[in-house]
């Protein structure tokens, strides 16, 4: 009995001194005969298991390069790898089987890129040597590093580019000086030439909508015109038409009077002359007519004759007629 209690202390300890909880950002790798795979499970043995951390390895590297022209220039750089999770192999191979296997792939990295920006800068000349142009050379050559050292490259910066002779970076940064002077007054010319090319449109855009509303205004004159011409043609017509009515009235009236004679006697004038010679029985009377009644007085006088001379002959007939009865 106490034997098996101590084979069970025994197991126990045993368990507790290997086997390890798993951290959330380990991920526990476990070599089989068919390769490597990883292990799932809560607890691992760590004399048979290899834990690889998730978090990321940064580190700086300053390379010292030369330009075309043998001139020495100095670039920093700024690089952050992770382990890839899908090449675990691959990092274990180039890292080795310890804890820090990436910081130990990131080393191999740092050789590469060195080799890459000073196979890069030798190139080219010195004035046409950019950050962006080392960034650009370096993506496109750190392309395959998930697949040559099984780490993930998740930022790589270009900190500073420099020349080590302080003259040539004088001189580099007094062309860069009026480069960026000459720039400026080319955009600043540029801004004239567009706000100047921009008033002209201005201008002819509004000279061609006063050309409009001038064309409008002489439309609506003409139309203004027309309608004062189309009023005064109908007020004339108007006028014509009273005339012509006025007329006929005075013609239809003569041509009663003068088929009615007896209708004479009705007239202001008769009436005039009917007053004047009950007032004064042997006095002359005068019958004065204003210029608007002249032109019907003279016709109705004429009348008046041919009515007294028709109603002369007819009381004559008359007689005649009694004395040969």
């Amino acid at each position: 009995m106490e034997v098996l209690i101590g084979i069970g202390v025994v197991v126990v300890i045993a368990l507790i001194v290997e086997y390890r909880v798993r951290k959330p950002d380990e991920v526990i790798l476990v070599e089989t005969r068919t390769g490597m795979r990883t292990r799932t499970g809560r607890f691992y043995p760590r004399h048979f298991s290899f834990p690889v951390a998730r978090t990321t390895h940064a580190f700086q590297s300053t390379v010292d390069a030369t330009a075309k022209g043998n001139l020495d220039i100095r670039v920093k750089l700024a690089v952050t790898v992770a382990a890839a999770m899908d090449h675990l192999p691959v990092l274990m191979r180039v890292g080795g089987w310890h804890a820090d296997a990436v910081a130990r792939a990131a080393k191999e990295l740092e050789v590469l890129l060195h080799g890459y920006v000073k196979e890069f800068t030798e190139q080219v000349s010195i004035e046409q040597l950019s950050s962006e142009k080392i960034h650009a050379w370096l993506e496109q050559k750190t392309a395959g590093v998930k697949a040559t050292l099984g780490l993930d490259l998740v930022t790589l910066a270009i900190q500073s580019f420099e020349t080590a002779d302080p003259q040539i970076a004088e001189a580099l940064r007094q062309q860069e000086h009026a480069r960026i002077m000459e720039q400026t007054e080319s955009l600043s010319q540029k801004a004239r030439i567009a706000a100047a090319r921009a008033r002209l449109q201005a201008d002819e855009e509004i000279a061609r909508l006063q050309h409009a509303v001038d064309l409008r205004a002489l439309d609506l004159r003409a139309e203004h015109a027309a309608k004062e011409s189309s009023l005064a043609d109908q007020q004339v017509n108007d006028e014509l038409k009273r005339s012509r009515k006025r007329l006929e009235f005075e013609r239809d009236e003569l041509e009663l009077l003068k088929n009615n004679p007896e209708l004479l006697m009705l007239t202001p004038q008769a009436a005039r002359l009917a007053e004047a010679s009950q007032g004064l029985k042997n006095a002359r009377t005068v019958v004065s007519l204003s210029p608007q009644d002249l032109a019907q007085g003279s016709e109705l006088l004429g009348l008046f004759q041919r009515l007294l001379h028709g109603a002369l002959n007819g009381g004559k007939e008359k007689k005649s007629a009694a004395k040969e009865k």
